[in-house]
């Protein structure tokens, strides 16, 4: 029974099997098992978040799980940043995200924008129309 902060592996282990138990019994409010699962809660979350922690999700895949989860559509992208062109490309993420589309998807969709500032690679260059017909005339 751990009664002091998660220093190790296996003491995390065993303070999740303990809580476990609590998943399919829940402990009433003001008894000795519920203050029991509420350190136990608490120490893991502490231990969790020094050893284990999750970072910000991919600003992309933050618009695709909005998208889901609330029933937008690709067009409704597209409508919110201008043209299905800009869209797909976003969600291809052949395009950057510019301020703009941010402050949209953040005032409108309710995302963080403080996520959809962070920086991403691409997944591939997209063609620039004069770098593309610059090589056009040199290959032939």
């Amino acid at each position: 029974m751990i009664n002091r902060p998660i220093r190790t592996e296996p003491e995390y282990k065993a303070a999740l099997a303990e809580i476990e138990r609590f998943f399919d019994n829940e402990p009433k409010k003001g008894t000795a098992e519920a203050d029991r699962f509420d350190l136990l809660a608490l120490l893991i979350e502490a231990y969790e978040e020094q050893h284990h922690p999750i970072g910000p999700p991919h600003p992309v895949e933050m618009i695709r799980h909005r998208m889901r989860t609330a029933g937008y559509t690709q067009a409704d992208l597209a409508d919110l940043l201008g043209s299905r062109a800009r869209a797909s490309e976003v969600l291809q993420k052949k395009r950057r995200l510019t301020l703009p589309m941010i402050w949209k998807l953040s005032r409108e969709w309710k995302l963080p924008a403080e996520t959809l500032i962070t920086p991403y690679a691409l997944s591939g260059k997209r063609p620039r129309h004069g770098v593309a017909k610059a090589a056009k005339r040199k290959a032939a």
